[in-house]
């Protein structure tokens, strides 16, 4: 597919698909007249690419991380620092604090919904 498909696709602008490409994230091929072809499969890699640049991974660790998320991590792992250990961990334990924060909010509007509904469905005094 071409880049604008993929844009369409992912709602990625097509110049942050451009930056992926630049980062070493995406690797389409090329057509004989140069346009990029981009692979059914990139359309969730670039899904996985969005959800680890909104969770504040660096495209610089993103890389690393990237072929672990199709295969059992047994490759790349010898790229490992231990500062790369370290901002992953620290990444990681803000990714816990957001999920434990969506999930108090999602009950939350859940328990708001529950109680809403219990009064429109109760009969009227």
């Amino acid at each position: 597919m071409r880049i604008g498909e993929l844009s369409r696709r992912t709602h990625v602008p097509t110049r942050l698909l451009r930056y992926y490409e630049e980062q070493g994230l995406l690797s389409p091929d090329r057509e004989a007249n140069g346009y990029r072809d981009y692979a059914e499969s990139l359309v969730d890699r670039v899904t996985q690419i969005r959800g680890l640049l909104d969770a504040g991974l660096p495209t610089k660790i993103i890389k690393q991380v990237l072929p672990c998320l199709d295969n059992p991590c047994t490759i790349h792992v010898t790229d490992a620092t231990s500062d790369l250990l370290t901002a992953l961990e620290h990444h990681r334990a803000q990714m816990d604090a957001r999920i434990r924060c969506l999930t108090r909010n999602r009950d939350a509007i859940s328990a708001y919904l529950d109680a809403v509904r219990r009064r429109l469905d109760a009969p009227p005094d």
